[in-house]
């Protein structure tokens, strides 16, 4: 009997202590108990070369990681927290380079500036932050037949890197 409630009791205990700071979650965000609401700006696309759907397909993205990993509601204008990322470069460049001297394979890189803003807690805000995200493919295959599968791999290194960089503070 002794024994039972001396677990009981360091359960307790391990319960008040995860839960006495107010900000920590299992998802590995580090929000505030008075942040409720976030603004997603959409994303612009400043690339030279621009791929007409990385824009919307990275806006979408970002909600969807804040949607499942947070409780924040989406506000369209004014949240406590404020994202706005703008897509500076969208670059191929080649990166194994034969014998021959031709690239045996390409690497696709998009690189995104990211202001980030915390109205109620500001020591937890950042301006024009780069995030770099690439994706290498066979230079034997076009652009057109692999983009959208770099494209995806690229979007989803970015918006954990943005995710983490804003609301988990990695």
């Amino acid at each position: 009997m002794m024994r039972m409630a001396k677990h009981i009791l360091l359960a307790l205990s391990l319960c008040f202590l995860l839960s006495g700071c107010g900000i920590y979650s299992f998802s590995g965000t580090s929000i505030q108990a008075d942040i409720e609401t976030i603004t997603i700006v959409p994303v612009v696309n400043n690339a030279m070369k621009i791929n007409p759907s990385l824009a919307n397909d990275l806006t979408e993205a970002l909600k969807d990681q804040f949607r499942k990993m947070t409780k924040l509601s989406e506000a369209e204008m004014d949240g406590d927290l404020v994202l706005e990322v703008i897509i500076q470069s969208y670059d191929i460049t080649p990166q194994a380079i034969t014998a021959n001297e031709v690239a045996s394979q390409n690497r696709l890189t998009v690189t995104a500036r990211v202001n980030f803003t915390n109205s109620k807690h500001s020591q937890d805000s950042f301006e024009n932050k780069s995030f770099v995200a690439y994706s290498d493919y066979n230079s034997e295959l076009s652009l057109d037949a692999v983009e959208a599968t770099l494209c995806e791999e690229i979007i989803k290194t970015l918006v954990e890197d943005i995710f983490n960089a804003s609301v988990a503070q990695w």
